[in-house]
């Protein structure tokens, strides 16, 4: 996608059996919207998010603060269980499939935090950001949905036999 900066890179092989990205690429910007960390995931997801940022995050903006200038990325790759919880099954960021976002920065420098805004008066940018995600990832997790994501969206490419996940 002509929105992606990024490359790829050489497959991850995880130390854990299903841990790793068979095609993985490091995306450092979306539309020209940097991430606050290049973030590691395979195709699919990198497309999904292009996608989101385009048609969910941009229009959710709008024009407050300038638009949105980066994108605070909490968590990308990384070969552990869900919630980091013992014996769990393996989370979707085992496999490349998962991105944590806790912040958006406006123009002006303004930065909007899950944590502190999404009750706040610019949540409303925030929720409409995480509504959007709804259908273009197969889980779409924030504040309110399970005490694990008070501070961060969860947005991952998993297919569920009933649809999308969205809380």
């Amino acid at each position: 996608s002509a929105l992606l900066t990024g490359e790829p890179v050489a497959p991850i092989v995880g130390r854990v059996r299903g841990c790793g990205i068979a095609q993985p690429v490091r995306v450092t910007a979306i539309g020209g919207i940097r991430l606050s960390q290049a973030s590691l995931m395979d195709c699919e997801t990198a497309q999904a998010l292009a996608a989101w940022v385009e048609t969910g995050l941009k229009p959710a903006v709008g024009n407050t603060g300038g638009g949105v200038a980066r994108i605070g990325v909490a968590g990308h790759y990384v070969c552990r269980t869900r919630n980091h919880r013992r014996g769990a099954r393996l989370s979707e960021h085992a496999r490349g499939r998962a991105i944590d976002i806790s912040s958006i920065t406006l123009a002006t420098g303004q930065v909007l935090t899950v944590l502190r805004d999404w009750h706040g008066r610019s949540g409303g940018i925030l929720r409409a950001a995480h509504r959007a995600a709804c259908g273009i990832f197969g889980t779409t997790l924030g504040p309110g949905s399970d005490g694990m994501h008070e501070d961060h969206l969860h947005f991952d490419t998993a297919r569920h036999r009933n649809g999308p996940y969205c809380r």
